[in-house]
């Protein structure tokens, strides 16, 4: 168990810690590099499973800046992965810090910034959500093509100018729809949570041009952009937003439809990653 960081001192730098928890990743696993990452949100505990051999896990309270999941349904750990029969690794984010745990941005991000450390070209950040198309029923995955940030928060701190125009890759989601050509795509909208949405608060999304509601990814995926990273963004619809269906909101419903889904998604995320 590593010693506690707490990566929103400002004496900290956030991405030294990223190349530390590289470096004992890199130890533990037996390989130098990693050539895509994955952070797996509610809903897609099982992708690793599909994705190819698990050739080595960590704890993630023995890396640098990483520390056990606060919620529930998500895995304390990372793998590292071979990708199918190839020679190529992938390195599985078994949960995530969700920025209303308090810990800061730093710590949101902190495993995009260790990917792009491990030496990962590419990222791709799942989640669990609510929809606000009543087609997309739960269970029902959609590619992510822009976002809306309303935490008031970004992980570019300075003056630090990041153009995020093609943030969700085109070339990864035209990837995504040759696996599945009748994927959907939508807006992510991530609040600060952790309630859930108010339906006043889902109508204006809606407004905004939003499609997607949660608590996660889109300060990951500024993050991403920033060291360089290529992004997809896949969201798993696990229930209706508040106010578009009949029935209130729950924790349990969102792990259910992860479980139910959970197949579909892992060969959905294999196929893709095969192809990246």
């Amino acid at each position: 168990m590593t010693d506690f960081l707490d990566l929103q001192d400002p004496r900290i730098d956030p991405f030294d810690v990223a190349q530390r928890a590289a470096a004992v990743i890199a130890e533990r696993t037996g390989s130098p590099t990693h050539d895509i990452a994955l952070v797996l949100g509610s809903g897609w505990g099982q992708t690793a499973d599909v994705i190819g051999e698990t050739l080595a896990t960590v704890p993630n309270e023995d890396v640098p800046g990483f520390a056990k999941a606060a919620v529930t349904g998500h895995d304390s750990a990372m793998r590292s992965v071979r990708i199918g029969d190839s020679d190529r690794r992938a390195l599985v984010f078994g949960t995530r810090t969700h920025f209303y745990e308090g810990k800061g941005v730093r710590s949101v991000v902190h495993g995009v910034r260790t990917a792009a450390a491990v030496g990962a070209r590419a990222i791709v950040l799942t989640n669990g959500c609510g929809g606000l198309n009543p087609s997309w029923t739960a269970g029902t995955p959609v590619l992510i093509r822009d976002h809306l940030n309303l935490t008031a928060a970004s992980p570019v701190e300075g003056a630090t100018f990041i153009d995020l125009t093609d943030l969700y890759s085109s070339r990864l989601r035209d990837i995504a729809h040759t696996v599945d050509p009748q994927l959907p795509e939508g807006v992510y909208t991530q609040l600060r949570g952790p309630h859930y949405e108010t339906p006043a608060e889902v109508s204006m999304v809606g407004t905004l041009g939003g499609d997607l509601v949660g608590m996660s990814t889109a300060l990951e995926a500024i993050a991403a952009r920033q060291s360089g990273l290529e992004v997809l963004g896949v969201s798993l619809v696990t229930n209706l937003a508040a106010g578009i269906g009949d029935r209130p909101l729950s924790h349990a419903e969102v792990i259910e439809a992860g479980r139910a889904a959970a197949g579909r998604c892992g060969r959905l995320l294999a196929s893709v990653v095969a192809k990246i």
